[in-house]
């Protein structure tokens, strides 16, 4: 290959590789199809870090557990907003996704007779969350890697995907760069998996890292020719870090107010007892994000906006022995004995429960041979995630999307191309490397998460989400005249405009569809709209040609909404 470009050939490309990027990949690999699989990141560096678990109903624990029944909880948990057909197929094909993980080499916690053990998590009816200790998706990741390794997957590290290829209608392939030495790749494929996450970095305070979650995805699908599924419907975590600023938005586990935490404004005052004297701190996430909001909002909290998570009353021992990566966390990061002072803790942006529109049997899209997976999809949470649903999406979907894009590939009789397609993807690239205008795309990208927070966070209403649409024409206005400036530490400035291109079109999707849902359901609250609207139970589509399109719903099956029901919150910590 030489310095000036490489051009590539496969069957399948994998955009991302976390756990649905990589899952998706090895199968591919093991039906004998030609892959490839893409990272921005170092190869070793993707990221999927669920801790608390993965759900499924093989019944290792509870023998009346049925897989119908994890599909009645996770449609009950969504305000009725999640595909049933999508909700059917992660519950039924969860026990594969188990055995998948096992034959991977996952290492389970386990109970009597070496069985996986499994524990109780949020609304779910009965115990069905597996774990392996503290670090579950670590692990998963871990065993991914290596079964990926196994198979001799190539993966190329540090690239940054510009632009997927498409000609009359259907995808051949992707542009991009290294991010260290600016050679261009043009990989020419069948198919192309796209799997890079969500887009929560585009507010101020964010559990992702600093490049990551921007929203790629969503761009990368749009301008093929796709569209978005519930942008509007973000998950916030109560328990974000504010200090350092290096490690804002940083969780604390969840474990944390499982063990007795309390939450305490800045008078003092356990302020759950407002929101919810029965459950307080173990009451849902969305319930305890909107009340930490609340009380920051009110003037109750802290001088830096945050509130107080307080853990000094446990013993010694069940910080040490229950909490023991929070102890160790908190005096990595702030110098700070948690069994001493509270936390200062913020709501979050945590996890992306919309995305791109997919179809349900194979998260297919709009454009042919383009297919979406995990948090970068929509289709299984609706307006609130079930608990520790995360990890069992993307095995099920990673594994069945990779099987249909080496079917797709195998069924072509010719291939498509269009130089046209790459010329202009180069000339893309070439735009914005020359870019000298005097407009900090840092800077910018600070001024759309700081919008965000503002005008889209945990409470939205009509002026703010109008202000901040207006805000997003301005500061796209300002787009024009960026500078890029490419120095020793290679073409990170380049990768940062294309990621302010993508956070500006995620940011417009989340605006106009919160504007348009105009009700309060599960983690979108418009306290203009504060009561839940029957006539809503639709997703909202969006593309940057239509706007924001109303669609049904399709119903529950009967035999599935028979099993619908709220679950008891006794003893149990809801996320």
């Amino acid at each position: 290959m030489s310095s000036l470009g490489h051009q590539l050939a496969t069957s399948v490309l994998v955009v991302g590789t976390g756990g649905a990027g990589l899952r998706a990949a090895i199968e591919v690999a093991e039906a004998g199809v030609a892959v490839i699989a893409v990272i921005k990141r170092a190869a070793d560096d993707a990221r999927t870090v669920a801790s608390g678990g993965i759900s499924g109903a093989p019944a290792f624990t509870d023998p009346a557990d049925t897989w119908e029944q994890h599909a009645a909880d996770t449609l009950q948990e969504s305000y009725l907003l999640a595909d049933p057909r999508t909700a059917l197929v992660v519950a039924r094909y969860a026990a594969q996704g188990f055995h998948d993980l096992a034959r991977y080499g996952v290492r389970f916690d386990r109970q009597g007779g070496g069985r996986i053990a499994q524990r109780h998590f949020g609304a779910h009816t009965y115990r069905r969350t597996a774990f392996a200790g503290e670090y579950t998706g670590l692990d998963v990741q871990r065993a991914l890697r290596e079964r990926a390794h196994q198979l001799g997957i190539p993966v190329l590290s540090s690239v940054y995907v510009t632009q997927l290829l498409v000609s009359d209608g259907t995808v051949f392939g992707a542009y991009g760069f290294d991010l260290v030495d600016g050679s261009r790749y043009l990989v020419h494929a069948d198919a192309v998996i796209l799997a890079t996450g969500g887009h929560t970095r585009i507010w101020r305070r964010t559990s992702s890292r600093r490049d990551e979650n921007t929203g790629d995805a969503l761009r990368l699908a749009v301008e093929a020719g796709a569209r978005l599924r519930d942008p509007e419907l973000v998950q916030f975590h109560p328990f974000g870090l504010i200090d350092p600023e290096s490690a804002a938005g940083t969780l604390v586990s969840e474990a944390a107010r499982g063990e007795g935490g309390t939450l305490l404004n800045n008078l003092g005052e356990r302020f759950m007892t407002r929101y919810d004297p029965e459950r307080m701190e173990l009451s849902s996430r969305d319930r305890v994000a909107l009340a930490s909001y609340t009380e920051i909002k009110e003037g109750r909290g802290t001088q830096a906006g945050g509130v107080w998570l307080d853990l000094s009353h446990l013993s010694h021992e069940t910080v040490m022995t229950r909490l023991p990566t929070v102890h160790q966390a908190l005096l990595e990061l702030q110098m700070l004995d948690v069994t001493r002072d509270p936390i200062e803790v913020a709501p979050t942006a945590h996890h992306s429960m919309g995305g791109v529109w997919v179809r349900p049997e194979d998260h297919s899209t709009d454009v042919n041979g383009l297919f979406v997976i995990g948090e970068a999809a929509s289709g299984l949470h609706g307006a609130n995630r079930l608990e520790e649903n995360s990890l069992i999406e993307l095995l099920v979907y990673g594994r069945i999307a990779g099987r249909a894009a080496a079917e797709y590939s195998a069924r072509l009789t010719d291939q498509q191309r269009s130089p046209g397609a790459v010329r202009a993807a180069e000339a893309d690239v070439n735009r914005l490397l020359t870019a000298d205008g005097d407009q900090n795309v840092r800077a910018l990208q600070r001024s759309v998460r700081h919008l965000m927070t503002e005008h889209a966070g945990v409470v939205r209403d009509e002026a703010g989400l109008t202000a901040g649409l207006a805000g997003l024409d301005e500061i796209e206005a300002r787009m024009a005249d960026v500078g890029v400036h490419i120095d020793i530490g290679g073409f990170q400035d380049l990768a940062y405009a294309f990621d302010l291109r993508s956070t500006v079109l995620a940011a417009r999707a989340t605006l106009e569809c919160a504007l348009e849902r105009r009700e309060t359901r599960g983690c979108h609250n418009r306290s203009d709209y504060p009561e839940l609207d029957p006539e809503l139970k639709v997703n909202l589509v969006w593309s940057p040609e239509t706007g924001v399109r109303r669609e049904p719903v399709p119903p529950i099956p009967t035999h599935i909404a028979e099993l619908m029901r709220d679950v008891s919150a006794d003893d149990k910590l809801f996320e």
